[in-house]
């Protein structure tokens, strides 16, 4: 009964209402369609037992996908619409990267733009740049953060958020971005690209220091001045933490300028030996990434 439903919410004995089947179909009038706390969609009827058991199964596949905190892309909440397959491998790159560029940052930034390059470009890739914003509060804030309430923490902290794409892309078929002006005014940028058929993850850029290194669990960044031995101090501090170096890139802009040292680990830096490397090899900082799953 469409008018007691809305006389309910009218006096405030009903806060809220989702309606998907009316009395009249197609409904073109109703007098719920004047409440902002009603969501109405149309009802896609399913007529026949196989109709409705693959609605079913639909519906069940997302509900989990939405308990698991993964994308539902046919929820009606979520901005970024249909996922093209070329587009689909990219998400967790893209969360990766947003959660990199917290981690470097230290903190929110001010400012965030998520670029997306060379031929995934084509398609509508509004979808990753959700999942750049879910990786980077997901471990700034204490509630679990989705593809729906991430853009909503970006709006509620004043952070402005923007989705830039271009076809062009020198270097790789595909780069995905995150770039940020943090409240200090300086730039962070991080920078992933897919590699092959099996679409292999690689961070190629973090601030303007070109390298090629696999994303894992526990990372290590120090940027400092250029000058021999700081490979060889921070491999015997680890070592003597019983931390294994996995991998291990250092790029820097000339010889004896600016460089970056960036480690995978195979565990966790316990605390106080980032201070203590960053105190050995005279660095201008150092940050450490954990990209394990946030407790829940």
């Amino acid at each position: 009964d469409e008018e007691a439903l809305a006389t309910a919410l009218k006096e405030g004995r009903v806060a809220g209402a989702g309606v998907d089947v009316f009395a009249t179909e197609p409904c073109t009038s109703s007098p719920l369609f004047s409440f902002d706390q009603v969501v109405v969609t149309p009802h896609l009827g399913a007529s026949t037992h196989e109709a409705q058991e693959k609605a079913g199964t639909a519906v069940a596949r997302s509900v989990r996908l939405a308990l698991a905190g993964e994308l539902v892309p046919d929820a009606v909440n979520v901005q970024g619409g249909a996922i093209a397959e070329d587009v689909r491998p990219g998400l967790p790159l893209a969360e990766k990267l947003g959660r990199i560029f917290t981690a470097l940052a230290g903190g929110v930034a001010a400012s965030i733009e998520v670029e997306v390059r060379g031929e995934i470009a084509a398609y509508d890739v509004r979808v990753l740049e959700l999942a750049a914003l879910k990786g980077v509060f997901t471990d700034v804030v204490e509630d679990p953060v989705s593809y729906v309430n991430a853009p909503l923490l970006a709006e509620e902290r004043g952070v402005d958020v923007r989705l830039t794409t271009n076809l062009d892309s020198a270097d790789y078929r595909n780069l995905v971005t995150v770039r940020g002006t943090l409240p200090s005014g300086q730039v962070l940028s991080v920078s992933g690209t897919l590699s092959g058929r099996r679409h292999l993850e690689k961070l190629v850029d973090v601030d303007g220091f070109d390298m090629e290194l696999v994303p894992t669990e526990h990372m290590a960044f120090f940027r400092y001045h250029d000058r021999p031995g700081v490979v060889g101090i921070v491999g015997r501090i680890l070592g003597e933490r019983e931390v294994n170096i996995a991998g291990m890139q250092v790029s820097r802009d000339a010889r004896g300028g600016h460089a970056l040292v960036a480690l995978t680990v195979d565990s966790a830096i316990p605390h106080g030996t980032l201070e203590e490397i960053v105190e050995a090899i005279g660095a201008d900082s150092g940050r450490l990434v954990d990209l394990s799953e946030p407790a829940t």
